[in-house]
């Protein structure tokens, strides 16, 4: 299911992208290499990942029968709507509205490699 086309990200800033991490994912989320899941999977090396595929995490079915690669233009439109994006996701999180918010997370998503 790719997203349909839409303006580019604007620039993203690694450091807030972090803080925006830290305070809004990191309750659920890991993102170190090795990192155990927690009640989401571990995101590290997230991006340009297949969904539904960090070992041991169990996923919905809608996640992991998705065929969705997590790559820079789908984590923007999946992390504004997670719900909307993939109906049947156990993410609970209600979505990052502002781009700019966006950008940065993804931003220091892509440092994670």
């Amino acid at each position: 299911m790719p997203p349909k086309a839409r303006a580019p990200l604007p620039p993203g800033d690694v450091e807030r992208g972090e803080k925006l991490f830290k305070g809004r994912a990191a309750q659920c989320h890991t993102a170190t290499k090795g990192g155990a899941n927690g009640v989401g999977p571990n995101l590290f090396g997230i991006v340009h990942r297949p969904s539904g595929k960090v070992e041991g995490f169990a996923y919905s079915k809608a996640n992991a029968e998705s065929g969705v690669v997590w790559t820079p233009e789908v984590l923007d439109v999946y992390l504004e709507n997670p719900k909307k994006f993939m109906p049947g996701t156990k993410m609970s999180f209600a979505g990052i509205k502002k781009p700019q918010e966006r950008a940065d997370v993804i931003a220091y998503l892509e440092t994670l490699k």
